[in-house]
């Protein structure tokens, strides 16, 4: 199937998922979502998946729902909306978020977030609800919604997940932009690599590691250790209210922050992948030399 937000191949048992909005650092629109959303779908129906992994293009993961010229996730045309209004598209459009984000954690197979550039707010959360996460060493990573007068009601726990209560209040709080250097000692990032080709061959490396174990394993594994977690995020009572608390926050001071913005491995056997594997099929070549695509 084709995409229009997403470069998305499957090729040695793994979904090559690439994020492909460049001109707006791969803001996560409305149609993006639904378009991951479908992905995932998929992905849970594919018994002969090993691996997903989520990936940017352009060297920027994801700017979450931030774009360039203010506008967030098709959000921004909806301010006008009354609170509470029945069928207020922000309720309905941040619960789609949240069901993304809960279905991304409950796939079966491992999930690889790689992010080189920039993760933010949303692209933050997509990041966090991946197994394992692999950075470049200036990667930066911010939860900065509440300096919009939004709160991030969907990503927050998957956040809380990864770093804890403390580090996850600091940090969206603060709104600090950590570099990817510090998000490992968070615990945000699992392993570092200094630049983008160094990140192709330490994905490659991971999911060899990964593909070298029986996948029926490694499904009952995740099962196993999200039944264990207290406090795995999830879709329950504590959190029913968390679109419309967010709907709330984008009608009032998100109407006077928001406008301010500006962003200047087989079944059979193991095999190796190399980096030049991961750029080929997360189709970066034309990213990073795009004179040979012309």
């Amino acid at each position: 199937m084709n995409y229009e937000h997403l470069r998305v191949q499957r090729a040695h048992h793994i979904y090559w998922v690439t994020l492909h909005r460049p001109e707006t650092h791969n803001a996560l629109s409305t149609e993006m979502v639904a378009e991951l959303a479908h992905v995932v779908i998929r992905a849970a129906l594919d018994s002969a998946l090993r691996a997903v992994v989520l990936r940017g293009s352009a060297g920027f993961f994801s700017a979450g729902f931030f774009t360039a010229d203010g506008h967030v996730g098709n959000f921004h045309s909806r301010l006008q909306a009354i609170d509470h209004a029945e069928g207020d598209p922000a309720v309905h459009r941040n619960l789609a978020f949240g069901h993304l984000l809960q279905a991304i954690t409950a796939l079966p197979m491992p999930v690889l977030a790689v992010v080189e550039g920039a993760a933010m707010g949303g692209g933050l959360g997509l990041a966090c609800c991946a197994d394992i996460v692999l950075a470049t060493e200036d990667a930066r990573f911010a939860l900065s919604e509440t300096g919009l007068g939004l709160i991030p009601a969907q990503i927050a726990p998957f956040v809380q997940a990864r770093v804890g209560h403390r580090e996850a209040l600091r940090l969206g709080l603060s709104g600090e932009r950590v570099s990817g250097t510090l998000a490992q000692s968070l615990g945000l990032v699992d392993a570092l690599a200094a630049d983008s080709e160094a990140l192709d061959a330490l994905q490659a490396q991971w999911l060899s590691r990964i593909l070298a174990y029986r996948p029926q394993a490694n499904h009952s594994l995740k099962a196993q250790l999200s039944q264990d977690v207290a406090g795995a995020p999830s879709l329950g009572p504590q959190r029913v209210d968390a679109p419309q608390r967010f709907a709330q926050c984008m009608h009032r001071e998100g109407a006077k922050g928001l406008p301010a913005l500006r962003v200047r491995r087989a079944p059979s056997g193991s095999f190796t992948l190399q980096g030049a594997d991961v750029a080929r099929l997360h189709d970066l070549g034309c990213d990073r030399m795009p004179h040979i695509c012309h």
